[in-house]
């Protein structure tokens, strides 16, 4: 029976040789007698599957030698609260570039543990309750010398709003400030830059595996600066020095997430993907740009390619819409709840012909209610 195309922002699509080959194990893997969720997260077996997860992630991130991996649990929100209560100790200060819902929450959650500023006014297509629809020019960025950290969040799920490059720390007057990058939702999309970053964290939900998972990649010198009501759970100098088993793991998730790994391998590598995205979103891109019933207000050169936010031009038809989408075979096409109108993610597992569908669909709901 063929699958719907799932359009879901998170937790997402997952291919589906991984799901076969989970469900072919699940009772036993590899002559273990056991399940996966059912064996030791210190035991042999599972000692096996941790490290071909870890070593395959440093490898397909190009994680620099001098960089910890951590497998952490919370999710991005919880990482919002986790790095300040890591970080913001350096100076007491955090500086943050909002570009969308995520920066934003992040932003406010920092301030509970110390000074925080927004460094450069926020790119909207509307006052008061704005959308979020560009990056503002770095140019105009003030980042403080001894900021602890500058924030920004690479690619913004519920917006659309995506960094293709990190601006250096260096040429905005303050080189000795690392990046704190929010990768979540673009992670292993394509290759992406450790310069100028001190550290990257993202929940597994989008492209790595299911809800439950966060990885965390941070640059050694930054461990062993927690405050002191950090919880010794998210003290990243005691999850490193435990080699993240200080607490029992989210030991299914890792799991799945090395499956997903060797699909990738399978792919021909992040770069191959990463062409495989590009052309996804160009195609369907160049739908809404080709109409006048869509919208997409985000600035071109910043548009995400793994979560697209549209408008209809009427919308009393977006339920009409939905229902068509949903009988087309077309899931999880409404936007966030915060924004409304439709975001189609188009995640790693998404194929193209996910795409070419909604494409279709897209024009024929057009050309039947224009």
């Amino acid at each position: 029976m063929a699958r719907p195309f799932n359009f879901s922002a998170g937790p997402a699509v997952l291919p589906e040789p991984v799901l076969a080959r989970a469900a072919a194990e699940m009772l036993d893997w590899h002559g273990s007698g056991m399940s996966v969720m059912e064996m030791s997260h210190r035991g042999r077996e599972f000692g096996e599957i941790f490290a071909h997860a870890h070593d395959s992630f440093r490898r397909l991130m190009g994680v620099p030698a001098n960089y910890k991996v951590l497998f952490m649990q919370g999710g991005g929100i919880g990482e919002n609260a986790i790095v300040p209560l890591n970080l913001i100790g350096r100076t007491g200060k955090a500086d943050f570039v909002v570009t969308g819902s995520w920066s934003a929450k992040s932003a406010k959650e920092a301030s509970r543990y110390g000074n925080v500023q927004l460094v450069a006014p926020q790119a909207v297509d509307r006052p008061g309750q704005p959308r979020y629809v560009g990056i503002p020019d770095p140019a105009t960025w003030n980042v403080r010398p001894d900021a602890a950290y500058l924030h920004l969040c690479g690619n913004e799920t519920i917006d659309g709003v995506e960094f293709f490059d990190w601006p250096q720390p260096a040429a905005l007057g303050a080189p000795d400030v690392p990046l704190v990058v929010d990768v979540s939702s673009h992670i292993l999309s394509r290759p992406l830059s450790f310069e100028g970053v001190g550290l990257m964290f993202g929940g597994a939900q989008k492209n790595i595996g299911p809800a439950g998972l966060t990885i965390v990649v941070v640059r050694e010198d930054l461990l062993g600066h927690a405050l002191p009501v950090c919880p010794s759970a998210f003290d990243y100098a005691t999850v490193a020095a435990n080699g993240s088993m200080y607490n029992t793991p989210p030991t299914y998730a890792i799991y799945i997430a090395g499956l997903v790994f060797d699909w990738i391998d399978a792919q021909g590598g992040v770069q191959a993907l990463a062409e495989r995205n590009a052309a996804k979103a160009a195609l369907l891109y160049a739908c809404l740009d080709a109409s006048g019933f869509y919208r997409n207000a985000v600035a071109p050169a910043c548009r995400s390619r793994m979560n697209v936010p549209f408008f209809l031009a009427d919308e009393r038809l977006n339920d009409a819409f939905l229902t068509g989408a949903k009988e087309a075979g077309l899931l999880q096409l409404k936007g966030h709840k915060s924004v409304g109108g439709m975001r189609a993610s188009l995640y790693n597992a998404m194929p193209l012909d996910g795409v070419h569908a909604l494409v279709s669909y897209l024009q024929d709901f057009e050309r039947r209610h224009a």
